[in-house]
């Protein structure tokens, strides 16, 4: 097939609406993976169409996952509705018994907000109130350092002296 701007745009066309791959891209419009990238490569304009495609998807699918994560912290409903059908004696123009409805039943379901979400949220929006960090300080009394000043031996002398002291407890 020819390159063509009818053949462009129905590319990008799928590429802004969907995670096709290139393979169903290219099945889709009938040109092969090969034709496909050597457009991309030899076609400024094709390349940046494309680019253009996927950008306009990305937009759409960070606008979907933003309701969505707005639906998770508020909580959201639902409503189902199920229908019992039971054979009639009307038949339609091909002679088949219709099925009518013998009952139908509309529920509303409310989901609760997901707290896995909301805690997302607070962590990512309002992060100078809400931490998810934990800080792990050995201090001594009145918040002093007990072992900067300390040289290496001195340490492994400390730790030395500690494990002796568990080792007897332990005993």
């Amino acid at each position: 097939m020819k390159y063509s701007k009818r053949i462009v745009k129905r590319i990008c066309d799928l590429i802004s609406k969907d995670s096709y791959t290139i393979a169903e891209i290219c099945a889709t419009v009938g040109i092969s993976e090969r034709c496909y990238y050597e457009w991309q490569s030899e076609n400024a304009q094709f390349a940046e169409s494309i680019a253009r495609a996927r950008e306009k998807f990305d937009e759409i699918l960070v606008r979907e996952a933003k309701n969505s994560l707005r639906k998770l912290v508020n909580g959201y409903d639902v409503e189902e509705k199920t229908t019992i059908y039971v054979e009639s004696s009307d038949k339609d123009v091909n002679g088949v018994n219709k099925p009518k409805i013998k009952e139908q039943k509309i529920v509303k379901k409310h989901f609760q907000p997901n707290p896995s979400s909301v805690e997302y949220v607070l962590n990512n929006k309002a992060s100078d109130e809400y931490e998810n960090r934990q800080t792990n300080k050995l201090t001594g009394k009145v918040g002093l350092d007990l072992f900067s000043k300390m040289s290496d031996t001195e340490l492994d002398d400390r730790i030395k002296a500690l494990e002796e002291k568990l080792k007897q407890k332990n005993q």
